[in-house]
């Protein structure tokens, strides 16, 4: 691939990708072919199509989808492990108990929403919003009974945010390894996102909607959840456990922040010591061992029960960590080809912001296909040429990776698994669902990019 050079021009290059996207679309959604097989076929023919040399596509395959994975399968695989932990041990109803009692019940609704945002940090948004489905509809009923959306709404757009914008999940931990940004300072802006965009599209909207919509509490889970642990840790344990590789990866943001500014020596053994404790995979490795301790050795959870609980967190994210892999090895022919290069220069030519056109890109491939994960790290790889080309800032990169991500939850309607999952636990048509749940994901997205866009215009 050294000595190769690009012989088409940028009209037939964009021409190509075109193609290439419409070629996605329509194997995932007419044809129902596996995103995973998709993106490997469409990488392959696109890579022919662009005139790739023969002899160096599959090194350009695997090297894609080898690079995206050697940082993603470790973050969420171990994401996912403590999550799990967290989950398996009571952990989530412990805690969301705990906040209930502490910001009074007339705060219920508050209470479920700041539960649902930490639980939603470890755990993915399908499974976070299982697990808290029992005790949002608990409360529900303690409530009357008859508003479930008052109280389901504002805890699932919670874990929407937080799946859709903060690492390790897999949508921005994907995008980050594409773009090259910093994952520390995505996790920081992404927290700092969520928060705001929350509020006002999860908890506002949850009340709003909440108040005009009445839907009795569904007899999914029984009347009482029945399958708790009978010894849960207690919340300061669960909150210990969760916050603990926050603290981490934030020290390594800060000390190579220091160190860069030289304030402190970054050569120094202890400064690099520390750097790698908090680096995200080595912080999510010590927070899961820490998990497995405090959450299940001490609660007399051992040996193989612990192996198997550990061991179940993995198969339902095998196919996330395939696709995924399979996005950045579409990204890299998009690179190798020169098709990156053909964008960055079309959109200069069209004035049109790398950031708007990140977004844009990802919206309509949501709109498109639905998988939030598979818009996000498409488009991404798609922009991650341009935004290599351009002279950005690791702020601003930062802020065109969550950018991207909020392209990605726009409006899920009936193409998006969410949509299903959400609109079915709730007990809600496909009528109500568009009413309630699609709205949210379109406010979610279009407040979260005001945000991003505004701090990518300061820094």
């Amino acid at each position: 691939m050294d000595d190769w050079t690009q012989t088409l021009t940028a009209g037939p290059l964009l021409l190509i990708a075109a193609a290439a996207i419409a070629a996605i679309l329509v194997l995932v959604i007419k044809f129902k072919v596996h995103a995973f097989l998709t993106l490997i076929i469409v990488s392959l023919l696109t890579a022919i199509a662009t005139g790739v040399p023969l002899g160096a596509i599959v090194g350009e395959l695997t090297g894609g989808f080898g690079g995206t994975l050697g940082s993603v399968a470790l973050l969420v695989g171990l994401g996912a492990m403590l999550g799990k932990l967290v989950e398996h041990s009571g952990g989530a109803k412990v805690l969301s108990d705990a906040l209930v009692n502490l910001f009074g019940e007339k705060r219920a609704v508050l209470a479920l929403g700041v539960a649902s945002l930490i639980m939603g940090f470890p755990i993915f948004f399908d499974a976070g919003l299982v697990v808290m489905l029992p005790v949002i509809f608990a409360v529900a009923r303690r409530m009357g009974g008859d508003n479930v959306l008052l109280y389901g709404i504002p805890a699932a757009a919670a874990f929407s945010v937080m799946h859709v914008f903060v690492p390790p999940h897999p949508g921005p931990v994907s995008a980050t390894e594409l773009y090259g940004a910093n994952l520390g300072l995505v996790l920081l802006i992404g927290l700092v996102l969520v928060i705001p965009t929350w509020y006002l599209t999860g908890y506002l909207w949850g009340r709003f909607i909440g108040g005009r919509i009445k839907l009795p509490v569904p007899a999914l889970f029984g009347t009482i959840d029945e399958d708790q642990p009978v010894n849960p840790p207690k919340v300061g344990t669960v909150i210990g456990v969760m916050v603990l590789p926050l603290l981490l990866i934030f020290l390594n943001t800060g000390l190579n922040a220091l160190a860069s500014a030289g304030t402190l020596d970054g050569e120094a053994t202890w400064v690099q010591a520390l750097v790698m404790v908090g680096s995200s995979p080595v912080a999510l490795l010590i927070s899961v061992l820490v998990a497995s301790i405090a959450l299940g050795r001490r609660r007399g959870e051992d040996g193989s029960a612990l192996e198997k609980v550990l061991d179940s967190s993995l198969g339902p994210v095998c196919s996330v960590i395939l696709i995924t892999g399979a996005g950045g090895m579409f990204g890299g022919i998009l690179r190798a080809s020169g098709i990156g290069d053909a964008l960055s220069d079309a959109l200069s030519d069209l004035g049109l912001p790398v950031i708007v056109a990140a977004y844009l890109i990802s919206v309509i491939l949501r709109l498109a296909q639905g998988s939030a994960t598979v818009a996000l790290v498409t488009a991404a790889g798609l922009m991650a040429p341009a935004v290599a080309a351009g002279d950005f800032s690791a702020m601003q990169i930062a802020c065109i990776t969550l950018a991207t991500a909020a392209g990605s939850v726009f409006a899920g309607h009936v193409n998006d698994s969410g949509f299903w999952l959400v609109g079915r636990l709730m007990g809600m048509d496909v009528k109500t669902t568009l009413k309630t749940w699609t709205v949210q994901q379109a406010l979610e997205s279009v407040v979260a990019f005001l945000f991003v866009g505004a701090l990518f215009l300061v820094v």
